[in-house]
């Protein structure tokens, strides 16, 4: 299935080496007033082909709309977003099975009539559009007051322990081109692989911060359930992680539990160890998760693998143009999934009526002079 969500419904489409890739997005609430020169931001932040640490392909990855735009701003119709593939060098693939790759599986499931040209359907290029879509769902989130950040807590070896604990931090950090406190030896740490041939795989950490309470569901519907059901479409995560994750397990009670207070009638917790989730329900503090991706499966020293037509075993040395570590053009993916997830689980309590969302001037009783849905 290639359709996800419960309230926002994304049906995303194309190959890495078709003509585009795409997504439809159904449940956006109409009114919504899209800054194009927002989305172009989030788009170039994945962009192929920006330096030595990247792929170079080259994508100007610009989102043609084709419906539920107008005026600049959403209509409630299901919003479509094409993005035009440019540079493909399919003459790179034949039949050979890349480990590490989905040539394998897909090969199991297709028969051998899905489009392996640089991992087709399941190339990590399908994640422009789900960039699209999340730039979106930010600027919906944005006007309610929620703000998303994401960074690089570890590349390779390199690993940063503690995450930011102010939102200036994390603001500070979504300035810089590569967003990490150690950005030097995360880099470092890129570039020695990538001179022996090889690649690096890392972790991504995204925070959500003014996140209301009361989002979510109990067991299935959990915002947990939610999110990883979506961060794990993304090709290349292998873990998701909330809050101090794997770290819970090696804690006592006393040290995982967040004590509570208050302050005029407000309940908060003096820690966020559960990652402002608890049973699957937000509680206000900012959510965090984790999103680890292993390494480029794609590297150019010989790899033992076999023909997928032959079914022959040989010698694998991958040509082409790849990344070293897709983490850091991982980064708004991540966020974007984030925003999406929290995006679907909040159009189901507050639904998709624009009123609800404070956009534009919205009707009110018939006969009635229009009001702005603030003066409501």
């Amino acid at each position: 299935m290639n359709t996800w969500g419960e309230a926002l419904r994304l049906a995303i489409f194309g190959e890495s080496h078709g003509p585009a890739v795409g997504i439809t997005i159904d449940g956006l609430p109409a009114g919504l007033p899209v800054d194009q020169s927002a989305v172009r931001r989030e788009m170039q932040r994945r962009a192929p082909g920006q330096n030595t640490l990247t792929t170079a392909r080259q994508e100007a990855d610009e989102v043609e709309i084709l419906s539920g735009l107008l005026d600049g701003h959403t209509t409630g119709a299901p919003l479509c977003g094409v993005i035009r593939n440019s540079d493909a060098h399919s003459a790179d693939y034949d039949s050979r099975l890349r480990p590490g790759h989905a040539d394998w599986t897909a090969l199991l499931k297709y028969a051998g009539q899905s489009d392996a040209r640089g991992g087709g359907h399941f190339s990590g290029r399908l994640t422009a559009p789900l960039v699209f879509a999340g730039s979106l769902a930010k600027q919906a989130l944005a006007a309610s007051g929620v703000r998303i950040y994401g960074r690089i807590s570890q590349i390779g070896r390199v690993r940063e322990t503690e995450s930011p604990a102010e939102e200036a931090l994390w603001r500070e950090l979504a300035k810089q081109s590569f967003p990490a406190r150690d950005s030097a030896a995360m880099q470092a740490e890129i570039q020695s692989a990538q001179s022996q041939g090889d690649s690096v795989g890392g972790v991504v950490e995204s925070v959500a911060w003014g996140l209301p309470a009361g989002l979510g569901e109990p067991f299935f519907g959990s915002m947990e359930s939610c999110l990883a059901s979506l961060l794990f479409s993304v090709p290349a995560v292998k873990a998701v992680e909330f809050g101090a994750g794997l770290a819970l397990a090696a804690q006592q009670g006393s040290q995982a539990n967040d004590p509570l207070t208050s302050e005029n009638g407000v309940i908060y917790a003096l820690s966020n160890h559960n990652g402002g989730i608890l049973g699957g329900i937000t509680n206000g503090m900012p959510l965090l998760l984790r999103a680890a991706f292993k390494p480029t499966p794609s590297i150019s020293r010989p790899q033992q693998s076999v023909d997928g037509q032959s079914r022959q075993p040989l010698l694998l040395e991958i040509r082409g143009r790849h990344d070293p570590c897709i983490v850091w053009r991982a980064v708004p993916v991540v966020e974007a999934a984030l925003a999406l997830a929290i995006l679907d689980r909040w159009l189901l309590v507050r639904g998709n009526d624009p009123a609800a969302w404070g956009w534009g001037a919205i009707p009110s009783e018939p006969g009635q002079p229009i009001q702005s849905a603030g003066e409501r």
